[in-house]
C-alpha cells in the first residue's frame, strides 16, 4: 500500500484563500472598529451635549452676577440684579436647553427649514417665502422703543454667549447639522410673525367656501359654517347659547380651479413646525375667590412637539418684582404669567383679519387698481436645499399683499387673474414685543390696558387681573375695517369696492373691565356680541368649552387655586351631550354594535381616558362625517366634518334634511356605528364595553425633525394615554382617525393657574420636560402631572436647589 506522499506546504490555492479570508476578517474587524469608534464617538458626543446642573460660567456682557438656581424639574430660578441681566439670563437658558426648537421656529417662519432637511420641506419654504417675515421684522426692529430693542439685544447677548462656548455642541442636533448661526434681536421678533401667521388662518376658509360653494346648494353649504350665536358676553358665560343659524357670506361669483392652488398651501400642522390654535382663559374678581384677591387660569391650546413649545420660569428682580409663568424659547419675558402685582393670560380670538383678493392682470408684472394699472413690488427669493441645488422663486405682492396664487401659476391663472392674500399681521409697526414687556412690568388693569394697546398682533383676548382686585379683557391685535362685506370669501381687488380703510381703532374695540358678574371666560368662541359696533368675522367655534367654565364658575360662589386647577383638568364635554340623543335615537343595530349604542345610551359625557365611550362615540361621527360629505362629492382632502357642522345637522332638524334627506340622519348614524364597531374590534378586542379611550387616544409629542428618522424617532416621542376631547376643557384634539388610534396632538402644552392673594401662588405644569435634550432626564419627566391634572408651585425653592449655577461678568 502507497502512502500519499506530503511536501509539508499546503497547495498553493489554499494558501490563498486563507490569506483572503484573513485579509476580510481583519477588514471586517477593522470596519466593525471603525464603526464602534464612529458610534462610540457620537455617542460621547451626544452625551458631552448635555449641559451641567452646576458650574459657574463667564457671560460677557452682564452688569453683575446672576444666581441660578434648579428645582427637582429643572425650572430655573432667576435672581438677577437688573431687568437686562435677567434677559440676558433668560436667553443663555433658552439656548442651554432649548437651542434647536429656537432654530426651527426662526428657520420655519424665514422658510430656510430645506437648508437642514431637503427638498422634502421646499413647498413649505416656499411658501413662507411670500410673507417676507425676515424683512418685515427687521424694519419692526427699527420701529421699537430703544427699551424694547435693549431686551432683545440683551436677551440675544444671552443665547450668543452659549453659541459661541459650544459651537457644534450647543445642542445634540447640531452635532449633525454644524454650529448654529448667532442670534439676532430681530430673530426674536419671528416668533411673533410666525405665531401670528399660525393664528389667524382665517384664509383658507375663504378658499375652501369658493371652493364648495362651485359644488354645494346653498342649504347644505350653510350648515358647514353655522355661527356660534352665543351673546357674546366674556362676563356670562353662563349664557352661552350653542351653534344658531347658517352664517351670511359675501356675494360674489365662487373662484373656479382653486384646487391646485389650495394643494400648494402645506396643511397644517402635518408640514408646518409652526402650531395651530386654541385657548381658554378666565379669571374671577377678589369677591369670587376665598383668598381675597382675584384668581387667573391660562391654557393655550397648540400643536404638539417635542420640547412642549412652553419653558417655565421664575425670575426675582431688586425691589421684590417677581416675575412667573410661561416663557417661550426665542423670546424675553413671561408670555403668560404674573408678577408681584398683575397676572395675565391669552386665548386666540379667531376673528378675521384675512381677506383674499382676486387681483385682475394689466401686462406680466401689473394689475388693475381702482387708479388704473399699478406694478406689482416684485423681489427674489434664493432657497437653498440640503443635498440638492439652490431653488429660486419670485415673490409678487399687490397693494392688498403677497400673491398666494404664485405657488401654483407664476405666470398667472389662465383667466388672467392672481389670488393675493391681505393679512393686518403683515401691517408695518408691529409693536407686539413692546406690549409683552409691559405686561410683565405692569402693576395694574390700567397698565395692562396700555400694553394691550401695543399688541398689534396677532389677534388675541388678554385676560388680566390684579391685586386690587381688578379683572379685565381686552381684545388685542389689529381688526380690519372693510368697505363692504364680511370676509367670508374671495372679493374682487380691482375696483376697491371691499378695501380696508384701516383698523379698528384700540378703544372701539369690545373691552370688559370690572363686570358686575365678577367673572370673564373666554374658550376661542365669539368674544363680543354680534350686534356690536365692530364686526370681528362671520365665523366662530363653537362655544361647548366657554359653557362648560361658566357652568364650573357659576357652580362655586368662591374659587381657589386648586379649583381652578380642576376646572382646567375637567373633561365633561357639552359637544357629546349635544349629540348624544341623535346616536340613542338612531334605529339600533345587531350585534356588538347595538351593544356599544347601549353604552353611549348610558354615558354621563365625560370623555374619561378608562371609558369606551367616547372612542365609540368618535369613531362612529368620524364615518358618519366622511359618508355625508362623501354623498354631496366632497372628498375628504377637500374638507372634513367639524363638530359644529356634526352638531348642526344632528340638532337641528332642517340642516338634518339637508343633508340626510328627509328620513332624518338616524340611518346613516346606524350604518356608521355599526361600521366603526367592525373597524375597531380588531385593534380594541370584540367587545366595546373593554375599549379604553386613553389607549386609543395617547397624547403624542414628537421631535420636528427625529420623528421622520426610523426607530429613532419612535425612541424619542413622548406618548401616554389622555382623557378629554376636542371641546373639553381639557382639550385633547386629534386629527382624525388611523389605524383604530385617536391620537391627541392638539391640547395645552402648558397649564397656570394665578393667586394673587398669594406672593408665591404660581401653580404651572408642562406637557413634556424643561429639556430639549433627548438624553435628559428632564425631556419628558413632567408628563406624567400633565397628564393627571397636577401642577408645580413656581415659588421660591425650599431646601438645597437640585443645581446651581452662577453666571459672571
Amino acid at each position: 500500500m502507497t502512502r500519499p506522499v506530503h511536501s509539508g506546504r499546503a497547495p498553493v490555492h489554499v494558501s490563498g484563500v486563507k490569506r483572503i479570508l484573513r485579509w476580510a476578517g481583519r477588514t471586517l474587524l477593522g470596519l466593525l472598529i471603525l464603526v464602534v469608534l464612529a458610534v462610540g464617538g457620537l455617542a460621547a458626543a451626544l452625551w458631552w451635549t448635555l449641559p451641567s446642573r452646576d458650574g459657574r460660567v463667564a457671560l460677557p456682557g452682564l452688569a453683575a452676577p446672576v444666581e441660578i438656581a434648579f428645582d427637582a424639574h429643572a425650572i430655573p430660578r432667576i435672581r438677577a440684579g437688573s431687568d437686562a441681566d435677567a434677559w440676558t439670563a433668560l436667553g443663555w437658558l433658552h439656548a442651554r436647553d432649548r437651542l434647536f426648537q429656537m432654530e426651527m421656529m426662526r428657520r420655519g417662519a424665514t422658510g430656510r427649514v430645506a437648508e437642514i432637511t431637503g427638498s422634502a420641506a421646499l413647498r413649505f419654504d416656499r411658501y413662507m417665502r411670500l410673507f417676507g417675515f425676515e424683512q418685515r421684522a427687521a424694519l419692526d426692529l427699527a420701529a421699537l422703543p430703544p427699551e424694547t430693542r435693549a431686551a432683545l439685544e440683551a436677551y440675544a447677548r444671552g443665547v450668543n454667549a452659549w453659541i459661541a462656548a459650544r459651537g457644534r455642541f450647543a445642542a445634540p442636533e447640531f452635532v449633525l447639522l454644524g454650529a448654529p448661526e448667532p442670534w439676532r434681536p430681530l430673530d426674536s421678533l419671528l416668533w411673533g410673525k410666525a405665531m401670528g401667521l399660525s393664528l389667524s388662518g382665517n384664509f383658507r376658509g375663504d378658499l375652501d367656501r369658493a371652493r364648495l360653494a362651485a359644488i354645494l346648494p346653498a342649504e347644505r353649504l350653510a350648515a358647514l359654517w353655522p355661527v356660534d350665536t352665543s351673546p357674546g358676553r366674556p362676563d356670562r358665560p353662563d349664557l352661552g347659547a350653542g351653534s344658531g343659524p347658517p352664517a351670511s357670506m359675501s356675494a360674489i361669483e365662487p373662484l373656479r380651479g382653486l384646487e391646485s392652488l389650495i394643494a400648494q398651501l402645506p396643511r397644517f400642522p402635518d408640514e408646518n413646525p409652526i402650531p395651530s390654535s386654541a385657548s381658554n382663559a378666565w379669571a374671577v374678581g377678589a369677591a369670587r375667590a376665598t383668598g381675597g384677591a382675584p384668581l387667573l387660569a391660562s391654557d393655550p391650546h397648540l400643536g404638539y412637539q417635542a420640547p412642549v413649545l412652553w419653558y417655565l420660569a421664575r425670575i426675582e428682580l431688586p425691589g421684590g418684582r417677581v416675575l412667573a409663568g410661561a416663557t417661550a424659547p426665542g423670546v424675553p419675558g413671561i408670555v403668560i404669567g404674573r408678577n408681584e402685582r398683575l397676572a395675565w393670560g391669552f386665548t386666540t380670538t379667531h376673528s378675521d383679519t384675512q381677506d383674499v383678493f382676486v387681483e385682475r392682470l394689466a401686462g406680466p408684472d401689473a394689475y388693475q387698481t381702482p387708479d388704473g394699472p399699478r406694478p406689482f413690488t416684485v423681489r427674489e427669493e434664493v432657497i437653498r436645499v440640503r443635498f440638492g441645488d439652490p431653488v429660486t422663486m419670485r415673490v409678487r405682492e399687490s397693494r392688498h399683499g403677497p400673491v398666494l396664487s404664485d405657488l401654483d401659476a407664476p405666470q398667472g391663472r389662465a383667466d388672467g387673474t392672481v389670488v393675493a392674500l391681505a393679512m393686518a399681521n403683515l401691517a408695518p409697526a408691529d409693536t407686539a414685543a413692546a406690549g409683552l414687556l409691559a405686561l410683565n412690568s405692569g402693576r395694574s388693569i390700567a397698565d395692562a390696558r396700555v400694553a394691550a394697546r401695543l399688541i398689534t398682533s396677532p389677534p388675541q383676548n388678554l385676560t388680566v387681573a390684579d391685586a386690587d382686585g381688578g379683572i379685565a379683557m381686552y381684545l388685542t391685535g389689529r381688526t380690519p375695517i372693510r368697505r363692504a362685506g364680511d370676509g367670508s370669501l374671495p372679493v374682487p381687488g380691482w375696483d376697491g369696492a371691499h378695501d380696508w380703510t384701516g383698523f379698528v381703532p384700540f378703544d372701539a374695540m369690545p373691552h370688559v373691565e370690572n363686570p358686575a358678574s365678577g367673572m370673564v371666560a373666554n374658550g376661542n368662541n365669539r368674544p363680543a356680541p354680534p350686534d356690536g359696533p365692530v364686526f370681528l368675522g362671520a365665523e366662530w367655534n363653537g362655544d361647548w368649552r366657554f359653557r362648560r367654565i361658566g357652568q364650573m364658575l357659576s357652580g362655586t360662589s368662591r374659587h381657589d387655586a386648586r379649583g381652578f386647577g380642576a376646572m382646567q383638568a375637567d373633561t365633561l364635554s357639552l359637544f357629546a351631550l349635544e349629540v348624544l340623543p341623535a346616536l340613542r335615537a338612531a334605529p339600533r343595530p345587531a350585534g356588538a354594535a347595538g351593544a356599544a349604542q347601549d353604552l353611549v345610551a348610558g354615558w354621563d359625557g365625560r370623555a374619561a381616558a378608562g371609558r369606551p365611550e367616547p372612542l365609540i362615540l368618535h369613531a362612529t361621527l368620524g364615518r358618519f362625517g366622511r359618508a355625508l360629505l362623501a354623498s354631496a362629492g366632497v372628498s375628504e382632502d377637500a374638507w372634513r366634518a367639524t363638530p359644529e357642522f356634526l352638531a348642526r345637522i344632528l340638532t337641528d332638524p332642517a340642516a338634518g334634511r339637508a343633508w340626510c334627506g328627509d328620513g332624518g340622519c338616524g340611518p346613516a348614524l346606524s350604518a356608521a356605528l355599526t361600521q366603526a364597531v367592525a373597524d375597531l374590534a380588531p385593534v380594541h378586542g370584540p367587545d366595546p364595553a373593554s375599549w379604553r379611550w386613553g389607549a386609543a387616544h395617547p397624547a403624542r409629542f414628537e421631535h420636528p425633525v427625529l420623528r421622520f428618522v426610523p426607530v429613532l424617532g419612535d425612541r424619542v416621542r413622548i406618548s401616554a394615554p389622555s382623557p378629554g376631547d376636542g371641546e373639553t376643557v381639557n382639550r385633547a384634539g386629534s386629527r382624525g382617525e388611523s389605524g383604530g388610534i385617536f391620537a391627541n396632538v392638539h391640547g395645552a402644552g402648558f397649564r397656570g393657574v394665578f393667586d394673587l392673594a398669594d406672593p408665591a401662588g404660581a401653580f404651572v405644569v408642562i406637557a413634556t420636560g424643561q429639556s430639549g435634550h433627548v438624553l435628559s432626564r428632564h425631556w419628558s419627566d413632567l408628563t406624567e402631572d400633565w397628564v393627571g391634572g397636577r401642577q408645580i408651585r413656581l415659588g421660591p425653592i425650599e431646601g438645597p436647589p437640585a443645581g446651581r449655577i452662577d453666571l459672571v461678568p
